[in-house]
């Protein structure tokens, strides 16, 4: 899967900057919601919270300003974004009380809609539904937030990532490359500089 993800992001940002068809983006749209798991599982997996979002913290950082003149983009990049996420997923599971959960999880909403970040609170909400809806609820739930957002800021294009949605669900479908893993350094780095290739790319073009 992170090959996968690697590639349509590359892909997704390619459309962005080079070529306006939607083609590279509905392509692109298999990406974002397998970052999303991949974050999900990393929360879950690794051994120091702490320093898990450490390294995503500097990773954004060092992404910024490369994020913001390859795309053309005045908001924060989605590394942001997936950092703040994991400050309310964490919250959310270590707060108790259901009410409580639902509280903090509608402010992340509403501060991801206010700080301009990339993807925003649909980023949040996606990050929630892989931690805490069950494996066969997955499809009907990204399926149902995907016409929610679509609904309310026309992200039509959007509605194709419910491919990723079904591709992990169902990983048999692409069991080689879902095996294929990739050196950490790598799949870590691959964001930031991709994005200041891209940037160096647009500036000589």
């Amino acid at each position: 899967m992170q090959v996968l993800a690697m590639i349509t992001m590359l892909i997704d940002h390619l459309g962005v900057i080079f070529f306006k068809g939607d083609a590279w983006r509905i392509i692109g749209r298999l990406a974002f919601p397998l970052y999303a798991y991949g974050i999900v599982q990393g929360y879950l997996r690794t051994r120091s919270l702490k320093k898990y979002v450490l390294r995503l913290s500097l990773l954004a950082a060092v992404s910024q300003f490369p994020f913001m003149y390859a795309l053309d983009k005045l908001q924060f990049n989605v590394l942001v974004t997936f950092v703040l996420s994991l400050f309310v997923l964490v919250a959310v599971d270590r707060v108790p009380f259901m009410w409580a959960r639902v509280g903090i999880g509608a402010a992340g909403v509403v501060l991801m809609e206010i700080i301009p970040m990339d993807y925003g609170s649909y980023a949040l909400l996606l990050i929630l539904v892989f931690r805490f809806v069950p494996v066969d609820g997955l499809l009907l739930t990204h399926f149902v937030l995907n016409l929610a957002f679509w609904g309310f800021k026309g992200w039509e294009l959007q509605l194709y990532s419910l491919a990723a949605t079904f591709l992990i669900n169902y990983p048999q479908l692409i069991r080689r490359l879902s095996e294929v893993r990739v050196p950490r350094w790598f799949w870590r780095g691959f964001y930031p500089a991709h994005l200041a290739a891209l940037a160096m790319l647009r500036y000589l073009v």
